[in-house]
């Protein structure tokens, strides 16, 4: 338990222009997206990630790391089970909580379907929520072939982020097949959508970070996502002639992005990276483009242009569509939880013992002197003698008189006692006392 509760991490002291977001990978689905970010170098962000698997703690790059319920998993995984991952962050919102203050915009990464993902990423975003940070879940969901177990915890899992956070940006992994060309590896797809959650993050971000000529910022953003729903986000690059408006129909026919495109959208937030170069005339086509992708004529559209020259002849587009409603999501409770720390025990109030009275033990009793008898020969002209000596003390002698012989009997006393009435029987004695 000490080893997984050292998963700990460290918060890195930045501030992104006055706008701090982070980026956390919940679960395994999650963790991968965001060692993905790490590796392609998004910048202005701060990475975390958080598992109930230690092991997988353990591989990933990202140095923050916050590992979920070990009292409850020990280390070892959800086992697929959401409500397992759920109580895995309900046991560290402490932690969670640590993670999250100070953020403008948080960013819950998760895979959908499995246990820690769909448990405890609607926490951690409702977390996120209570601190007043605008929130956006960036998600993948399962592929059909997985069973409809696994798309059903999907569902409840994407239910529950939707009534938490501002925006859920959705990505379903059946997607990948329509996207990648014939005979590309399992492993290279999962890359590619990884690597669809990293633009989406990235296209945010950099809007957020990176000053224009026409420059939207957090502002503006927030404006866009707060409380909006579902989200789509696309991004694309062209070359060329016409550039700019060939990476804007790009941008919004991403076959990653959910069926029907822009169609429906409320809000719509348009950033455009181009060379000095780009003509009024083009960027003007490439806006009403999206506009009359949305095909809502109040669609509310904010522009952006940020000025690089590096790019030479290239025009990078990325397009950020809110409000949509989505319908067949299952009736789901939000997460109760609340930002409040625990407060701390109060102090146990030492108890002194009282001191136990012992009565002193009885001294011991001097040992008596023993007294030992030795028989001596007395010589033949003395009287007896015995010899009382104690083992320890200096000897000495005891004389006792002889003793004296029998009195003499007078002739007229006739109860006087004679050695002759021995050997007669005393009723005999009697007998003949009372007859004389």
């Amino acid at each position: 338990m000490g080893e997984f509760d050292a998963l700990k991490f460290e918060i890195q002291d930045e501030t992104l222009g006055g706008t701090r977001i982070k980026v956390v990978g919940v679960g395994g689905g999650g963790s991968n997206a965001v060692n993905r970010m790490l590796a392609a170098g998004v910048n202005g962000v701060e990475f975390f990630v958080m598992n109930t698997d230690a092991q997988a703690l353990r591989v990933s790059k990202v140095p923050n790391k916050v590992a979920l319920g070990t009292r409850i998993t020990h280390g070892l995984g959800a086992g697929s089970d959401p409500e397992i991952g759920r109580q895995a962050a309900l046991e560290d919102t402490d932690r969670i909580i640590e993670v999250l203050e100070g953020a403008d915009m948080v960013f819950v990464a998760a895979g959908l379907g499995g246990g820690t993902g769909t448990g405890a990423a609607p926490v951690i975003a409702a977390l996120a929520k209570e601190l007043n940070c605008l929130t956006v879940a960036v998600v993948t969901r399962p592929f059909s072939f997985e069973g409809p177990r696994r798309m059903r915890q999907a569902e409840k899992g994407l239910a529950e982020l939707h009534a938490t956070v501002d925006c859920v940006l959705s990505i379903p992994n059946d997607r990948l097949v329509d996207l990648v060309p014939q005979g590309t590896s399992f492993f290279e797809a999962f890359r590619m959508a990884d690597d669809v959650l990293r633009q989406g993050v990235q296209g945010i971000s950099d809007i957020i970070t990176t000053p224009g000529l026409i420059n939207r910022d957090f502002a503006d953003v927030r404006a866009i996502m707060l409380g909006m729903g579902f989200a789509i986000m696309g991004t694309a690059s062209a070359h060329g002639q016409n550039a700019a408006v060939e990476a804007a129909r790009a941008a919004i026919q991403c076959p990653l992005l959910e069926e029907g495109g822009l169609k429906g959208a409320r809000a719509i937030l348009l950033n455009i990276t181009a060379p000095g170069t780009l003509s009024l005339h083009e960027m003007h086509q490439a806006c009403n483009l999206i506009r009359e992708a949305a095909g809502n004529e109040d669609v509310q559209i904010n522009f952006g242009l940020v000025p690089d020259e590096s790019l030479g002849d290239e025009v990078r587009i990325t397009v950020i569509a809110t409000g949509f409603s989505r319908g067949g999501l299952p009736e789901v409770e939000p997460p109760h939880v609340s930002v409040h720390r625990a407060a701390p025990p109060p102090p146990v109030a030492s108890v002194v013992p009282e001191p136990v009275v012992r009565e002193p033990e009885p001294e011991p009793l001097a040992q008596e002197p023993v007294f030992t008898l030795q028989a001596q020969e007395l010589p033949a002209d003395d009287g007896m003698t015995i010899d009382l000596q104690p083992e320890s003390a200096p000897e000495y002698e005891t004389h006792y008189a002889p003793p004296p012989g029998p009195a003499p009997v007078s002739a007229g006393d006739d109860d006087a006692f004679s050695l002759d009435d021995l050997d007669t029987p005393a009723f005999l004695r009697r007998e003949r006392k009372l007859f004389q």
